[in-house]
């Protein structure tokens, strides 16, 4: 956020990259990585590009430099870099800013709506070498739970999620893991800020092949939207407006084809009753 501040700043100044750079003893590849998010902040630093861009709003200059030491304190998320890869990392940043969260999911139940239990097959799933010892299986299990404060806090994020029938019939960790789980998501499916919608399977085939997915939109106008695609051994972050736009029709696609809302409980319920048969 503070980044994209920087740049617009900059631009309104019509000051070059590199003139940036030199104002603050750099270059002007730190003056791109700065604007982009991709380098700790200095106070001093902000000081010197606010002066050189003639920012004169006293209110302004002081809710940019409060960003910028914010934007220098560890997030509560970076206790577990231990055990999470690094380029998980941002996106629990991104996750914790976003004032919409939009995601696909064709095998598990977004992370944002897993109970512990089933989060915890899940993570055992991911292990094809040993398993993990119990105390951190335990603490990957706390980071998650804690990720779901984003919808629950005092401002809460929207989160609008799409998932596969196929979901709801994947014994995950056990039958009553599962059942656990469906009665969890009638739950949260009634909260204000939360829209579920599921594929059925009568509805066949529909866009989005390429596999899971998530879109992140925040309350910033300066910042850009982001797609989130996460692969076996990494991740990628798209912010392009061109991929940006072939997500959004994508993402709208699948809501278009899922079933309505307010026939979310119904095949939830369904479900339950098919475990339970």
């Amino acid at each position: 956020m503070l980044g994209a501040h920087l740049r617009r700043l900059r631009e309104e100044a019509g000051i070059s990259r590199t003139d940036a750079g030199w104002a603050i003893r750099g270059s002007e590849s730190k003056i791109s990585r700065l604007e982009l998010g991709r380098v700790g902040f200095k106070v001093r630093d902000v000081e010197d590009l606010l002066a050189l861009y003639k920012l004169e709003d006293e209110a302004e200059r002081d809710r940019l430099l409060a960003l910028a030491r914010e934007a220098n304190n560890p997030g509560w998320w970076q206790r577990y870099d231990d055990l999470t890869p690094n380029w998980f990392h941002s996106y629990l940043g991104l996750e914790m800013a976003a004032d919409l969260i939009r995601t696909f999911e064709l095998q598990f139940v977004p992370g944002l709506l897993q109970t512990p239990e089933y989060a915890r097959a899940v993570i055992r799933m991911g292990r094809f070498e040993e398993p993990l010892p119990r105390d951190e299986q335990d603490r990957l299990i706390a980071l998650r739970m804690r990720r779901q404060e984003v919808l629950t806090r005092q401002r809460p994020a929207r989160l609008w999620a799409v998932i596969d029938e196929a979901v709801l019939h994947r014994p995950i960790g056990s039958k009553t893991v599962l059942r656990n789980q469906l009665e969890f998501l009638i739950e949260q499916s009634r909260r204000h800020n939360v829209t579920l919608q599921i594929i059925p399977f009568g509805k066949g085939g529909y866009t989005a092949t390429g596999g899971a997915f998530t879109l992140l939109r925040f309350n910033d106008s300066d910042l850009p939207d982001i797609v989130y695609i996460e692969h076996l051994t990494s991740a990628v972050y798209l912010d392009k407006r061109e991929d940006l736009d072939t997500y959004v029709v994508t993402m709208d696609a699948l809501s278009i084809a899922a079933a309505q809302p307010r026939d979310t409980e119904r095949l939830l319920r369904a479900a339950i009753e098919e475990l339970d048969a």
